[in-house]
């Protein structure tokens, strides 16, 4: 798989630079040795506790992008997925800690633990008051002796760094921290595992798979179960959470493993919010990427009870991009739809024949949804085959309350469904189609000649004509042949203008037109194939 890297051996230091180049001045890295990678605030106040965490690379932003005031003092990076050195581990040590003492926030990992435990012994040696803090907070493997630290370390940061910033000793930042730690708990879902950069992908979970619990370095879950909806997955998420944490007062921690869409993110969050957990829930951090695994395509939920110094310490601002903050829980806010978007209103009339050809139509293009998004997948945004299908899908829906016996209003009923149901361009295409037929008809026109008003308006607004490779394709020659050889003319025309499609080498409007010649070769319109589907339907019905 392919990376945007120079070279796998300097990949972390290559990104600790481009984060301390990003950084506006607010952070520095040690320098001197390039296997100490250590990156620290520029400005430090020695009077204060410093707070010190880190570990392997790959959890991006954990833990660099964590540093800064209310949060960490200094962040120690590894290798990709590996503890860093007991050498930089005491190098981070050194570099931030005064008089005050530094705590050390440690994922328990074995390595994480031996390296940072070391460094802490030789730090005492020489003369430093250093505290450690073990997380341990994922629940996914119930009867394990050492449970993992993930994605709740980062509710111990924000403590800690808040209780330090505001000038806590070192005793109490190290109770406020352990008490976070013991109680924060974590479980992850994910889809895909994650890919080392330089290194090839390895894929163990099949199509339509989840693995529950699968670690931040690609371990193995607890389980691999069938993908359920969002709605059935937050609930069990939550359910195996909600026996681990008391009280009525949580924080929940959405976190993206990497590259969840952040429309999916949104999803689970509303998901989880809904479920007996969510309902307990009055801190919201996220949805965002906070302690990822590269590039794994998945999801962890953290909670923490609250009382109130920890929820004064997660709702504290903090000046670091990479921190979403703490959203207190509220019921949204909804309001009414302005007044002046309420279409026509029509009565509703029954023509047999009318609705059995709209219906035969509506169930063509659902039944080549899957069809016109792969075609669609291969010159645009694979959507085509979808917005078909939604358009017919809400004609049908009305279908019984559609003026079907007056040719005009149909039109005009059709034109304001399809653009009310319909986003993009294909909604509102659709719509002037309608309407533009919809007054030819009011004014006496016969129906090969409304629809040729509705193509004509349908070129004029969109700009395309036949020959740039769209629905006009199939849709101008379509309607020709109706005027003079009726509904059979008409589909064998709209057949072969949508299979000529294939044939041409470049598009003169939509989204094709900003593809090569050779990604178009041999791939129908998708547009054209649907005007094809629903004049092929027209005929038959």
């Amino acid at each position: 798989m392919a990376h945007f890297i120079d070279a796998r051996a300097t990949l972390v230091n290559d990104a600790i630079d481009g984060l301390v180049a990003a950084s506006g001045g607010r952070l520095a890295r040690l320098d001197g040795d390039p296997g100490i990678r250590v990156v620290l605030r520029a400005e430090l106040d020695p009077g204060k506790v410093a707070v010190v965490s880190g570990g392997g690379s790959g959890h991006e932003p954990a833990h660099a992008g964590f540093v800064g005031p209310g949060m960490l003092s200094a962040a120690v990076c590894g290798d990709v997925f590996a503890s860093p050195s007991v050498n930089a581990v005491l190098a981070g040590i050194l570099a931030v800690t005064g008089p005050a003492g530094c705590l050390l926030v440690v994922k328990n990992y074995a390595g994480d633990r031996l390296n940072f435990g070391l460094a802490a012994e030789r730090a005492r040696a020489l003369g430093h008051r250093v505290e450690t803090v073990i997380v341990s907070d994922d629940i996914a493997l119930p009867d394990a002796k050492q449970p993992r630290g993930v994605a709740g370390t980062l509710f111990v940061h924000k403590v800690a760094g808040h209780a330090a910033e505001a000038g806590a000793t070192l005793e109490t930042v190290a109770a406020l921290a352990r008490r976070a730690a013991a109680a924060a708990k974590s479980l992850g879902i994910a889809v895909s595992t994650c890919t080392i950069p330089g290194a090839p992908r390895s894929e163990r979970l099949a199509e339509g798979q989840a693995e529950l619990g699968l670690g931040i370095h690609g371990e193995p879950g607890v389980e691999r179960i069938a993908l359920p909806p969002a709605s059935e997955l937050a609930r069990m998420m939550a359910q195996r959470l909600s026996g681990a944490v008391a009280g009525d007062r949580l924080a929940l921690l959405m976190n993206n493993l990497g590259s969840a869409s952040a429309l999916e993110m949104q999803i689970l969050t509303r998901a989880v919010l809904a479920t007996d957990l969510g309902r307990r829930v009055r801190l919201l951090i996220g949805p965002a990427p906070l302690m990822t695994a590269l590039d794994m395509h998945g999801a962890s939920l953290s909670v923490l009870p609250l009382d109130d110094d920890l929820e004064t310490a997660l709702t504290a601002p903090v000046p670091l991009p990479a921190w979403p903050g703490a959203a207190r829980i509220a019921a949204p806010t909804l309001r009414p739809i302005p007044e002046g978007l309420a279409g026509e209103a029509f009565t509703p009339s029954r023509d047999a024949v009318a609705a059995a050809r709209i219906a035969a139509v509506a169930q063509a293009l659902i039944a080549a949804e899957d069809r016109l998004n792969a075609l669609d997948a291969k010159v645009g945004d694979g959507d085509a085959g979808t917005t078909f299908a939604g358009a017919a899908r809400a004609v049908l829906a009305d279908l019984d309350r559609l003026p079907q016996a007056d040719p005009a209003a149909l039109c005009r009923a059709l034109a304001e469904r399809i653009g009310r149901a319909v986003g993009g361009s294909s909604g509102v295409l659709g719509s002037i189609f309608f309407a533009a037929a919809a007054a030819a008809l009011a004014k006496g026109a016969a129906w090969a000649a409304a629809l040729a008003q509705g193509v004509a308006r349908v070129e004029g607004y969109g700009g395309a004509k036949p020959g740039d490779r769209t629905l006009l394709d199939a849709l101008v020659p379509a309607v020709e042949a109706l005027a003079s050889g009726g509904l059979g003319a008409a589909a064998e025309a709209a057949r072969a203008g949508a299979e000529a499609t294939a044939r041409l080498d470049r598009a003169g409007a939509g989204r094709s037109s900003y593809l090569a010649a050779g990604d178009l070769a041999g791939v129908q319109d998708p547009g054209a194939a649907g005007v094809a589907e629903a004049f092929s339907a027209l005929a038959k019905a």
